[in-house]
């Protein structure tokens, strides 16, 4: 391995590796895989190759967004967890620090459901679209609200994986998530560094000895200042 390899490969933080899945903690601000051109081929795929030849991307989190992820050792392994996302057999839990004060129960699920369609004159951007937008459920739990600096902690499971479909929901139901550049007001954008979504939760059976997996992170902390990191 080259230098600028071994490098990229210490970045990476795995949560879980055996023969068959590599389950990764994605920073905020690192794209899932390459981009188009020679300043986005940095990536978390990438890295993980770096130190695991046989990695294979399997599903993607925006750049902005942190947390878990799964690859796969293997074209086979691949295939029987790609197939695992598309027919919803996989547990996805997201967090997020959003504005305001949501009015949700603590003790059940909020139904978001807009459905979502591409913001043509501003792609890629999405837009709630009930005309021609597809359908697009996210459930929403609130976790606690932050009297002092008017910010809610939530728990969100989607059940549907449109483009930047919990930013958007969360943004129409007058809730954006702080740090969020794109559909975020500027104000909210700016009360932090980075957005307060992570993708916490990761549940699914082992696709080489059909065990039950479950993976979770520490929670997102919000401090109300510039040096806010998890």
């Amino acid at each position: 391995m080259s230098t600028d390899t071994l490098a990229q490969a210490a970045s990476i933080s795995v949560v879980y590796a055996d023969d068959g899945i590599i389950v990764l903690n994605k920073p905020s601000g690192l794209l899932s895989v390459p981009g188009r051109g020679p300043d986005k081929q940095d990536c978390l795929s990438v890295r993980v190759q770096a130190a695991y030849a046989d990695a294979l991307v399997v599903h993607r989190l925006d750049m902005a967004t942190s947390g878990l992820i799964v690859m796969a050792r293997g074209a086979a392994v691949q295939r029987a967890l790609s197939e695992a996302f598309a027919n919803r057999l996989v547990a996805k839990r997201y967090e997020a620090v959003v504005f305001g004060d949501v009015l949700a129960p603590t003790d059940s699920w909020r139904v978001i459901d807009l459905p979502i369609g591409v913001d043509w004159p501003n792609r890629p951007l999405r837009v709630i679209d009930p005309v021609c937008g597809k359908p697009s459920i996210t459930h929403l739990q609130l976790s606690h609200f932050d009297a002092q600096r008017q910010v809610s902690h939530v728990t969100l499971e989607p059940l549907t994986g449109r483009t930047h479909q919990i930013r958007l929901h969360l943004r129409a139901i007058g809730h954006p998530i702080l740090g969020d550049a794109l559909y975020a007001p500027v104000g909210v954008a700016a009360l932090s560094p980075r957005l307060m979504l992570n993708a916490c939760e990761l549940g699914f059976a082992h696709p080489l000895t059909g065990l039950p997996m479950l993976f979770a992170l520490p929670r997102l902390k919000y401090t109300g200042d510039s040096h806010t990191k998890r």
